[in-house]
């Protein structure tokens, strides 16, 4: 069992405190004590944008203020995660410095002025980074009340600055070694774009050089190096002062900017979570949650912190709604399954101005705790406090694993084809194009219904442990991932790999001799020939054949692969067009294993029925062996001594009743039970 905060070995309740916001209101200060202690919340967050008063103009530092906060907290039973500054810069600063101000991509330097815009590059800005943590360790990383590092915030952004450019070269030469490799790579003789200097490369400006593929892959690539290599610069100056207290930042899910799989050096990983609940059918909105708390906690495969979530709305969306009566709940114990050791939320206390100051928080405007949102909070804490002792430490344990690699989410968004729109426009996918991460999520969707732990892995990940596997859109191979798939499936393992798959190496080139490449046809059976991209008002069906293992035509969408059995066994063809009664789902056996291939998009109702046959025949375990109705999901914890704590989540709106296998005992109610009824929204933890 790891302890992800070991000097404080519990659950944590916490929030965003922004006590400098409150400097001249002693009153306020006070009072918040003792609504964090009515609360039962045991931490909080501080210092994350508190540069300005921490070092006030340039070498003078004020770190008394800081340090009678954290007393006392800590006199009163509340730890502080404590935050390095660097995710905004004081405007001294930036008005002196202009390198610490990014270039944006069409050439122009910011101005001065709000968050996440400095330059991970900029020699000043990492010089007084380093200076700024080193300082804040010495003064603060073996007081008895600081349990984590809180690494800047929500790490994103690129710039485009003579810095960056030049440190984009430098790590291209060391890529590369040579021009003729890049050009080789990048294809860079087509429109005749062909490099004769280092010198001559350029980032993708937007007035710029767009087209060639590989460049705008190894740029991805190069900014989260830069970024993580900038967090480190942060990680190695506290742990030079203290190495026994542990470093977090706070990621963002699927954020497509950084590949948050390079992050695996943090200590613990920590994410913000803000679903727009009560914006349409709350279950998709749930599964989708649970498919974020599954992508974060497997960047480590290890238990996560639930850094922010919001206790009542945002205010940074069209319409602020409210979680309405039950949801708070069930969305703090919905992060809990998933194997957070934490809720927290932003902030503690509302602004009273600028831009957060209708975002939600635990204690608002009123200052009071006469509010349902503080009822709802204080509800939460006092039930982490009853878990605590139970499970915390326990963990997600997955036989299942869906590949999610941002490699080839970067790769496959920007290739032009077979679906060609802009780019993602959100965070689960919806928008025009090629739809990645809707068509991982829909896989990741028929798991969840059907109550199944899910980690997810990307191509530099081990995946022998598992039983199943599922490969949706694998477009790019790297890392020898091909070599790895067949390893699995040759030992034993099942993989599903759908359309779109095995198009190209890891410098985006098409793979020669037929797809899937990297060996992959031998695998699966099949020779891809083509595919057929659809318009959003087209579709197809799916006919299963004879010796399917289930019966009926199910449509299906978006993109067709053509392609020829060569060995595989034929369980699904096309019901129209000029390949209707073409292959469109395959089985291979392969060594002690199978391999199928879905050759096109298909709906759920289709991934419903055919999870089922996967399942049973991968052997995989389901955390409730029983039927669950619709909107109700299952996830379990495992302790060290095999308990299994078995969370069972009812998003319908509507009550749901549950026959359970066998008798559980409800840990919160402390009964004996053999049967379950659900309220909306409820969530019950058994064992």
């Amino acid at each position: 069992m790891k302890k992800l905060t070991p000097k404080f070995p519990q659950l944590i309740h916490g929030a965003d405190y922004n006590p400098e916001q409150w400097l001249s209101y002693p009153d306020i200060l006070k009072k918040d004590i003792e609504l964090l202690k009515k609360a039962h919340m045991n931490s909080v967050s501080v210092g994350i944008f508190s540069w300005a008063h921490l070092e006030p103009q340039e070498g003078v530092y004020d770190f008394d203020w800081l340090e009678e906060i954290i007393n006392n907290l800590y006199d009163n039973g509340i730890y502080t995660v404590l935050a390095t500054p660097s995710g905004a810069k004081p405007l001294w600063m930036s008005e002196k410095y202009e390198e610490v101000r990014r270039v944006s991509k069409d050439g122009v330097r910011d101005k001065s002025g709000d968050r996440h815009n400095h330059c991970y590059t900029s020699p000043y800005y990492r010089m007084k980074v380093k200076q700024m943590d080193t300082k804040l360790a010495e003064r603060f990383s073996h007081h008895p009340g600081v349990v984590l590092w809180h690494l800047s915030n929500e790490f994103c952004g690129e710039c485009y600055c003579p810095n960056c450019v030049n440190a984009f070269r430098e790590w291209l030469k060391e890529k590369y070694q040579t021009l003729d490799n890049l050009n080789h790579a990048w294809w860079t003789h087509f429109w005749s774009h062909t490099y004769r200097s280092w010198d001559q490369i350029n980032p993708p400006f937007s007035n710029g050089e767009l087209s060639i593929h590989g460049l705008n892959l190894d740029w991805k690539r190069f900014v989260t190096h830069q970024t993580v290599d900038f967090m480190k610069v942060e990680m190695d100056a506290v742990k030079a002062v203290n190495p026994e207290i542990p470093c977090t930042a706070n990621l963002m899910h699927f954020y497509d900017g950084l590949d948050y799989n390079k992050f695996d050096c943090l200590d613990v990983v920590s994410w913000d979570n803000y679903p727009q609940w009560h914006r349409g059918n709350n279950v998709d909105i749930a599964a989708r949650s649970g498919a974020c708390h599954d992508v974060m906690r497997s960047v480590k495969h290890q238990n996560f912190l639930l850094m922010e979530n919001t206790p009542s709305t945002v205010n940074w969306v069209p319409a602020s709604k409210l979680k309405r009566p039950g949801m708070h709940l069930a969305a703090s114990l919905q992060a809990v399954a998933h194997g957070s050791e934490s809720v927290q939320y932003f902030q503690f206390r509302k602004s009273r101005g600028s831009s957060e100051k209708f975002h939600g928080a635990v204690v608002d405007h009123v200052g009071t705790d006469e509010t349902r949102v503080f009822r709802d909070v204080t509800e939460v804490g006092k039930t982490l406090e009853a878990l605590t002792d139970k499970i915390y430490g326990s963990e997600v344990k997955a036989e299942v694993a869906v590949i999610y690699d941002w490699e080839n989410r970067w790769a496959v968004e920007n290739a032009q084809g077979p679906r060609y729109g802009s780019r993602s426009k959100s965070w689960d996918g919806k928008g025009d194009g090629i739809h990645y991460i809707e068509t991982v999520l829909k896989h990741h969707r028929a798991l969840w219904n059907k109550g199944i732990n899910v980690d997810f892995v990307d191509m530099e990940d081990d995946i022998s442990g598992y039983k199943l596997v599922i490969a949706p859109m694998l477009y790019m191979l790297r890392n020898n991932f091909g070599d790895k798939i067949k390893a699995f499936v040759e030992g034993g393992g099942k993989i599903l790999m759908t359309a779109n798959s095995g198009i190209v190496d890891d410098t985006d080139l098409c793979f020669l001799g037929g797809w899937p490449g990297a060996g992959l046809m031998e695998v699966f059976g099949i020779w891809n020939e083509s595919i057929d991209g659809l318009w959003d008002e087209d579709e197809n069906s799916m006919v299963m054949s004879e010796n399917s293992p289930f019966d009926g035509s199910f449509r299906c969408s978006e993109l067709c692969g053509i392609i020829h059995a060569r060995g595989a066994e034929v369980l699904a063809t096309y019901g129209s067009d000029f390949y209707e009664g073409e292959p469109c789902l395959t089985v291979n056996k392969f060594g002690q294993g199978k391999a199928y291939y879905l050759a096109t998009q298909a709906d759920g109702d289709f991934l419903d029925k055919f999870y089922d046959v996967l399942v049973s025949e991968a052997g995989v375990k389901r955390n409730l062996e029983t039927e669950l109705p619709y909107g109700v999901t299952v996830h379990t914890r495992t302790a060290d001594d095999g308990t299994e704590f078995v969370f069972v989540e009812n998003y319908s709106g509507e009550e749901k009743e549950l026959m359970l296998p066998n008798e559980y005992l409800d840990i919160l109610d402390g009964i004996r039970v053999k049967s379950i009824k659900l309220e909306p929204y409820q969530v019950k933890v058994l064992s």
